[in-house]
């Protein structure tokens, strides 16, 4: 493989993805989709608008469950709603925006313009990329040997508040800014589902994130994490 790889063309990049994750790609275009953010089409040419969103959608399934199964063999005694807020922490937004920036992965991303979410975007379409490219149990030995146990230390993300609503409230407090919650729609019940809440954050009259759920304080625990977690990305921005 390293012989071959003094000749490939994309030379750069296999080195890159070892050096960050600790493999070489099998199918490389994988990889390169999966850094392709919807702003950069990848073939101009023949307008071809390609992007990483499908991948992106995959790899959030295959993080979500590699990390259930994690939390649910590290805590054997903790009951659901623990493990479900445990792995809320690990796979946020901001998180992965975070474990973007750390590992490197924002740098190897294609864009034209710069999204709120585009690193954290573009780790799960990385994952849905090495699990199209090496399979599942693969992908689990990587994702924890080479990056939840290196980068996350579980005792720390047991104490991270996650009172998204309260977190917010008080960052609003602190700046000066006039935080309301508005239901902004409400989803009919059907044969399947209960009615849903769709609920607003506004900031100073202008409107944020929505949360969408079976109840009004859980569409706004949602929507305060939405919004949140945005406010963070671009505080970490401004700070870099």
């Amino acid at each position: 493989m390293r012989l071959k790889l003094l000749f490939a063309r994309d030379k750069k990049l296999y080195v890159a993805i070892k050096n960050m994750a600790g493999f070489y790609p099998t199918n490389i275009h994988l990889y390169k989709l999966a850094l392709h953010h919807k702003s950069q089409p990848l073939d101009e040419q023949a307008k071809i608008s390609l992007n990483n969103e499908r991948l992106e959608y995959l790899g959030d399934a295959v993080l979500s469950a590699v990390i259930a199964d994690y939390l649910y063999k590290a805590y054997p005694y903790k009951n659901e709603g623990f493990l479900s807020e445990m792995r809320s922490k690990l796979v946020s937004r901001a998180q992965l925006n975070s474990l973007s920036k750390t590992i490197g992965l924002n740098t190897l991303i294609h864009q034209q313009s710069h999204s709120k979410s585009m690193d954290g975007d573009a780790f799960e379409a990385f994952i849905g990329a090495l699990y199209l490219d090496k399979g599942y149990n693969f992908t689990e030995k990587i994702i924890i040997r080479n990056i939840v146990t290196k980068y996350f230390y579980l005792p720390d993300i047991e104490k991270q508040d996650n009172n998204y609503k309260s977190r917010l409230l008080e960052w609003s407090q602190k700046n000066k800014f006039f935080v309301e919650f508005k239901v902004i729609e409400e989803i009919p019940a059907n044969l399947n589902y209960q009615k849903q809440y769709v609920v607003r954050v506004f900031i100073d009259g202008a409107p944020k994130e929505t949360g969408q759920d079976f109840n009004i304080k859980g569409a706004e625990q949602l929507a305060a994490k939405n919004t949140f977690e945005i406010i963070q990305t671009d505080s970490n921005n401004q700070a870099s």
